[in-house]
């Protein structure tokens, strides 16, 4: 069941780079997620749950395998294994699912006095979909998994539950978090919570996740369908003398459509008195006339290395170095995601972690 959150918390919502004891995935089962290219996405699963699980002492980390039926459970042990994955580390779990993006279907896991708890936002697919049932109860079942307390967000006064995605938030572990403007405060375009101010987020950050100080960015990249979700366009990097780093996804051709977005978060950034590193997008990647969200920036941070999607493209390799140059003690790996981000996503957007109790 479910507790009602008091007022007052001492929660922290650890950073990512922060050593996990797992990593939630879902098997991918929904064609119409990758539709004409769904065939190699479990390839691209399967090399997920390799680089993650690792096979070394330094990963340390269990995959956490949600499969939608026993079909799909059987398709995803015999890709893991054939990929070569550590499967002594991966646990296999019934668990149905709509879509299964676990970033933002997944509750986030924080501390609180010490102890972890899983925060379950309500999902309403993106305020975009009507299949979300499904999805929307995949934290009550991470609960019976690991017997961890879930504790249910709600709307101030409460007027029912908060709705957010794990892809719309980023912190740093120490307080800070960074979030978009097109995201949360777009009232005509996919509302989360129609109504609420900036200061009743900042409540409920503070509230559910510990949180003590939020930068709003203003626009998410291109082709995103989440409408600006903030991990698409920037993350946090481990502090450099004490200062807090932001990895930024940033176009510096002006005649490209997230020029003038680049141009404003590397201010907004900058105004805040964070340390900024940039990346390049990629050149756009299109399929059937639209354009995808491709961007570098949608990397995973799991023990064992730094997983960053990739795209046949001339600044991948620029983006891999800049990445690595940030997180020394770990690999930094591509993988390549030209399929995979046909699903309007790629390696973060499909993973959630559950930080070491």
């Amino acid at each position: 069941m479910a507790t009602p959150s008091p007022h007052s918390t001492n929660r922290r919502w650890p950073a990512e780079w922060e050593p996990h004891d797992a990593t939630w995935l879902s098997w991918p089962h929904n064609e119409e997620d990758w539709p004409g290219k769904f065939g190699p996405i479990d390839w691209a699963f399967a090399e997920m749950v390799r680089l993650i699980a690792g096979r070394d002492d330094r990963a340390n980390e269990r995959v956490e395998l949600l499969c939608h039926s026993e079909e799909v459970l059987e398709r995803a042990r015999l890709c893991c294994t054939q990929a070569g994955a550590e499967m002594s580390r991966v646990r296999l779990r019934l668990c149905p699912t709509d879509r299964g993006w676990l970033r933002d279907i997944g509750p986030t896991f924080v501390r609180r006095d010490g102890q972890l708890e899983l925060i379950d936002w309500r999902f309403n697919a993106w305020a975009k979909y009507d299949n979300y049932a499904l999805d929307d109860a995949v934290p009550s079942l991470i609960e019976a998994l690991t017997k961890l307390p879930r504790t249910e967000a709600h709307l101030p006064g409460g007027r029912g539950r908060f709705v957010m995605e794990g892809g719309a938030i980023e912190t740093d572990g120490a307080g800070l978090m960074l979030v978009t403007d097109e995201c949360l405060m777009d009232q005509r375009t996919q509302a989360r919570n129609p109504g609420l101010s900036r200061q009743d987020y900042e409540r409920a950050f503070a509230e559910y996740l510990g949180i003590t100080r939020t930068v709003w960015l203003g626009k998410g990249c291109v082709g995103d369908d989440t409408h600006g979700h903030i991990d698409d366009i920037a993350r946090f990097a481990p502090p450099i003398d004490g200062k807090p780093v932001v990895i930024l996804a940033y176009e510096d051709n002006p005649d490209d459509d997230n020029h003038e977005s680049s141009l404003e978060n590397e201010r907004r950034l900058g105004e805040a008195g964070l340390h900024v590193v940039t990346i390049p997008y990629p050149a756009p990647v299109m399929f059937d006339g639209q354009r995808l969200p491709a961007s570098y920036a949608n990397f995973y941070i799991a023990n064992s290395a730094v997983i960053v999607p990739t795209f046949n493209d001339a600044n991948d390799r620029v983006a891999l170095n800049t990445i690595a140059a940030l997180f020394p003690d770990r690999p930094t790996i591509g993988l390549h995601a030209l399929d995979l981000v046909w699903g309007l996503g790629t390696v973060h957007c499909l993973t959630q972690q559950q930080p070491r109790a």
